[in-house]
């Protein structure tokens, strides 16, 4: 678990972390630098989800030995299926993190939301819908790694 308290913000209680994959830990379907060693850190204090449509079909191979539940999920309605598995989860307990038009209902009912604008951008909505938009993965894992620096960013 993580707990942190930001002013004006409120008490963060994290519990889990879900994360897009293609635009958000990988690129052309290949997993970002850094990404595997900072996901095993915070899988030691969250339990680690990872949703995807897997478009390259690269995404279980690149994960393999990674601390993480991998759901690969149909081409319709991608925004309605992630945000159902954050309501699973429990949303009040969840940070969430990606960069697609499908990550904006995940991020907007997280109880923190991370827009990330790597290589492939990310759509207005995701920012929109974020707490904290950063401008890589490395930068969105080490917030929870190092959860002062989302005081900076969220208090009031």
């Amino acid at each position: 678990m993580i707990e942190h308290s930001i002013p004006g913000f409120g008490l963060l209680r994290l519990e889990h972390l879900v994360l897009d994959y293609n635009g958000t830990l990988a690129l052309d379907g290949r997993l970002l630098p850094g990404v595997k060693t900072r996901l095993r850190a915070l899988a030691r204090r969250l339990q680690v989800h990872v949703l995807t449509a897997d478009t390259f079909g690269t995404a279980r191979r690149a994960l393999a030995g990674t601390p993480c539940d991998l759901a690969v999920l149909g081409a319709a309605r991608q925004d309605l299926a992630k945000a159902r598995y954050v309501r699973r989860l429990g949303a009040a307990r969840t940070a969430c993190v990606g960069n697609g038009r499908n990550d904006r209902a995940m991020l907007r009912l997280a109880r923190l939301g991370v827009a990330v604008m790597q290589g492939e951008g990310a759509a207005v909505q995701a920012l929109v819908a974020a707490d904290v938009a950063v401008d890589s993965i490395a930068d969105a894992l080490d917030l929870l790694l190092q959860p002062r620096r989302l005081t900076a960013t969220l208090r009031s």
